[in-house]
């Protein structure tokens, strides 16, 4: 860790807590558990396979096979995807702000991108392989000395025509406010003249009024990604809203030592799009409080056997 490391002050507050329900209730969000825990299984087997031909496929049928995966995985979790806003041109480095592992999933969904991500990714089972497949650019956030190699490298990427995605926060938090968009990566859009777009990503609950956030889906703090799967998978009416906002023209911006100055003043538009799209939180950051939320305990799941 060092002081360039992003922060976040969402933490185990902001999370649903599960609380004990009807004996119907349990069983209900148990054999959920089962049916999607099973189709999630498959869908990853599958992805797995499609992973070992993806790097034989041309840009196009990549998109393709990247898109109908990540709606598959999506699908399995029981999370639907709602779409707003204009589709992103090629070449384009994609914003957004980051709530949930799942966050990648929904991008994809949408417009597949390259991703930019931290190195951890790399490690975790099955997922971390997919990424790599993918074509995913892994920074060492405590290797600041290979910063400046990445961002060159998502420049030739954006000159060549390839979608770029990257959550400029920098880290997680639970979907209620929004940290500092970090400027290293605008970089890469401002040096190769690519389009930058705005994206915002929100999660709710289907049974909710449209626009209250949910933190089922986070993926903060400690938490675990085998937790936050369970939670997801528990619950029956997960909804993300992917937002995209105006493109933003980087080849507008002044040339020569003025560059570092209209870097930041990019990111920090490109956050203040995403903040005006994302529903206001009235009562404050949520780890002040806790929401409850019914979810399953590991008790719950011995009455499926």
């Amino acid at each position: 860790m060092n002081a360039w490391s992003p922060t976040s002050p969402c933490g185990p507050g902001c999370l649903p807590v599960a609380v004990p329900g009807s004996r119907t209730a349990r069983l209900r969000r148990a054999v959920r558990l089962l049916v999607r825990g099973t189709a999630l299984l498959v869908v990853l087997v599958a992805g797995l396979l499609a992973a070992l031909v993806v790097p034989l496929l041309g840009p196009s049928a990549t998109a393709v096979v990247q898109r109908v995966w990540a709606a598959a995985v999506l699908s399995a979790c029981g999370v639907r995807v709602r779409h707003t806003g204009p589709a992103a041109p090629s070449g384009a480095l994609v914003v957004a702000n980051h709530v949930s592992w799942l966050d990648v999933f929904a991008l994809h969904a949408v417009a597949p991108v390259r991703m930019l991500a931290k190195t951890e990714v790399r490690r975790w089972p099955v997922l971390g392989i997919m990424a790599a497949r993918a074509g995913t650019v892994f920074l060492d956030r405590d290797r600041l000395r290979d910063l400046p190699g990445a961002v060159a490298g998502l420049a030739d990427a954006l000159r060549a025509g390839t979608p770029i995605g990257v959550f400029a926060e920098g880290t997680t938090r639970c979907g209620r406010d929004l940290g500092p968009f970090r400027p290293a990566a605008f970089q890469a859009a401002y040096d190769a003249g690519a389009p930058v777009v705005p994206v915002a990503v929100r999660y709710g609950r289907l049974t909710a009024e449209r626009g209250t956030v949910d933190a089922t889906a986070a993926f903060i703090g400690d938490d675990t990604l085998a937790a936050s799967l369970l939670r997801v998978l528990a619950v029956g009416d997960v909804v993300v809203d992917v937002t995209t906002c105006a493109v933003v023209d980087t080849t507008a911006l002044p040339p020569g030592p003025a560059r570092a100055s209209a870097r930041r003043a990019l990111a920090r538009g490109c956050a203040d799009a995403v903040a005006a799209v994302l529903p206001p939180d009235p009562v404050g950051h949520p780890a002040a409080r806790r929401t409850v939320t019914p979810l399953p305990t590991t008790r719950d799941l011995e009455h499926v056997a």
